[in-house]
This record gives structure tokens, sequence and C-alpha cells, in this order.
């Protein structure tokens, strides 16, 4: 490499190693993701080399942080009460890690349970998250527990993370059933500072059950379709995607059924791209029945083939930890003693697949699996 090569080359590893805050994107993305992060951790092992200095191997830069955070704010959302918001403020009053639309984050709640809620609040804010939670009695104990938090309690926060990114360019829909507002607010809100080109269709069971609503209403209406089950009835695919753009994108977020709606209705749309997020788990595909034996008290427990291990190892130990229920979180991981799993998550690392399995997903390739449990 020439002198005048390597002077330019090394005036590169400056600006970079300047500039390492990465500015806001045509994709909407402000900071560095994990992808980027590790795309980034290569040019570091590059520019170390032109630097003539001895490069250190070292993993992936990670940017989630986990702080202790205490509520700072609670209030309600909906005229059911049964939707609470939450301000989360860091107990040391450091400020917050940025965050963009569709990120959420993992909490662990003072009964150890872990849970993931979407980050519904204004990204501006430095100091503070907002999330909001919807009360579900006979669910897994986790929202429950959340209704019950008051101002000073505090929870062990991780994040951001960002499975759900909004790309912030030419026109969208977005489609949001429930609380799943909580992820699509905030894309809408970028939108319209944006000037895009875009329109929401907000479902729920009633208008005193959709939180958010008093906001919404304040948009243009020509942009917005309300519509409640109790008044209009369940919505088809025609009702969801009627405004669907040409050549544009579809944001989803919602409980199964609506979910399953938007995926078979968009081909039939001019739209090209269709990103979405459950806020429930996917019903199971193509399973096959079998059996799973706990180790450590001998119990044999049958799956069926609609069901997941979790549900059915829940009815007898209660206090198993999960949290996503979709493969990607990790916090059910169990070893496996025997049997060979059938891997259908997000998340486990292909040495981890020797003798782990996330059971809220995966299956079992043969007729039982013995877990450490």
């Amino acid at each position: 490499m020439g002198d005048r090569t390597f002077a330019r080359a090394m005036a590169a590893v400056r600006e970079y190693r300047a500039s390492r805050t990465i500015p806001e994107d045509l994709l909407g993305k402000g900071g560095m993701d994990e992808s980027l992060a590790q795309i980034t951790d290569g040019l570091d092992k590059l520019f170390a080399i032109l630097d003539h200095s001895k490069y250190k191997a070292r993993a992936a830069p990670v940017q989630t942080r986990t702080h202790t955070m205490a509520v700072s704010e609670r209030f309600t959302l909906c005229r059911d009460e049964n939707v609470v918001g939450l301000t989360l403020r860091r107990v040391d009053g450091g400020d917050v890690s940025p965050w963009h639309p569709g990120s959420h984050l993992d909490l662990v709640l003072p009964s150890g349970r872990r849970r993931q809620y979407s980050l519904c609040g204004d990204p501006l804010e430095k100091d503070a998250y907002s999330i909001a939670v919807r009360l579900v009695p006979d669910g897994g104990g986790g929202s429950a527990e959340m209704h019950t938090l008051e101002v000073g309690d505090e929870l062990s926060v991780t994040g951001p993370r960002n499975a759900f990114p909004f790309y912030a360019s030419g026109s969208a829909l977005f489609v949001a059933g429930g609380i799943g507002i909580t992820a699509i607010i905030p894309m809408v809100r970028r939108a319209r500072a944006l000037g895009m080109d875009w329109h929401l269709v907000y479902s729920g069971r009633s208008r005193q059950s959709m939180p958010f609503l008093d906001e919404v209403s304040t948009w243009d209406q020509e942009r917005v379709t309300v519509r409640t089950d109790d008044v209009d009835g369940l919505p088809t695919a025609a009702d969801l995607l009627r405004h669907a753009p040409d050549g544009g994108s579809v944001y989803c977020c919602g409980p199964p059924p609506m979910l399953a709606l938007v995926r078979e209705g968009v081909p039939a749309t001019g739209a090209i791209r269709l990103h979405y997020e459950r806020f429930s788990p996917p019903p199971v595909v193509a399973g096959s029945p079998f059996s799973v034996e706990l180790a450590s008290s001998g119990t044999i427990l049958d799956v069926a083939a609609d069901r997941t291990a979790l549900d059915v190892i829940r009815e007898v130990v209660p206090g198993v930890p999960y949290s996503c229920r979709q493969g990607f979180c990790g916090t059910c991981k169990v070893k496996v003693l025997a049997g060979a799993p059938e891997h259908r998550d997000r998340r486990l690392a292909d040495d981890e697949r020797e003798d782990h399995m996330l059971i809220c997903v995966s299956r079992s390739a043969g007729e039982r699996l013995t877990l450490d449990l």
C-alpha cells in the first residue's frame, strides 16, 4: 500500500471512529442495531490492521443494556380501564438507550416472570420509557402483575430490542388490533411527522376497550379507519387491506386471526412488503404428538399435535419460566437429557441445539423427550 493510499485509509479510520453514533438513515433507524454492530466489528478489525496495531478479537458490541428502572407514572389508557400505561425511569437518574418505532423492552417482574412490552412513547424522550399493558385475567399472570405495580416499584429492564422495524419511506398501511396499537402508534406518529402517505386501520372489540383512541381521533380522519366488533362485526381481509398502497408497505400487529387474514390477503393487493409482529403465540403448524418426561419427578406428559410442550408442562409446573412464546427470547430454554428435539426457534446457536430446546415452540423429532425439569 502506497503512502498516499495509506494516508487516505487512515483518514477514513479517523472519520469512522469519530462517527460511531450512527445518524438517522433513510430507513428510519437511528442507532446501531445488532446486525450493524456486527458489520462495524468487522470494520474495526480492518482498521486495526491498517493502523498497524494488533487486533484483539472481541464479540460484536452489545447494543442492549440492562438497568433497574422504577415506575414514575401510572395511568389508564382506555375507558374500560383494562389497559394501564406505565412510565419507567432509571433509578440512577441516567438517560435511557435510544429506540425506534417497533422496539420493545424485556422486563423481569418482581415475581421473576419475564415479559416483553412494546415501547409506545416518544423516542425523543431521553430519560424515560413508556409502555402499555392490557389486563388478561386468564393469561400467564404477567399482565395481572403489571397491573399491580405502583409508582416507585422497581423492575429489571433490558433493551430496547427491535424485531419489528419501521422503514420510514414510501407509503404505508398500518393495521392494529387491540393492544397491538402499542407497537403501531409510534410508527404512525413518525409517518405523520415525515409527511408520508399513510393510512391506519385500528380494530378492537369496542371503543371502550381501545387504548390511544383519544389521540387517534385528533388525526386526519380521512387517513384513519376505526372498526369495532360490537358495531361493525369481525373484519374481513378486505376490510383490513382496503387501503393497502400500491408499491408500498403493510405493517400489522394484533391477534393471530387478524395476522392470518392480513398475511393471506396481502398478495391480492398492490402492496409489495408486509411487516408484522405477534402479541400472542402462533398456532402450532404441522405438529405431531409426542411425550415429555420431567427428569426431576419422572412425570410423563402427552403433548397433542396442536399444543406446545410449554402449555402442557405449565399445567403441572406453573412456575416454569417463559416469556415471548414465539421462540425468540430464550427464556424457556431447557436442557434435553434424552431424545432429539425438532427445533422451531429463532434463538439458539448451533452448539446449543445439540442438547437444549425452547419448549414454547420446538417439538420432538421422535416419540419422547426427557427434559431437565
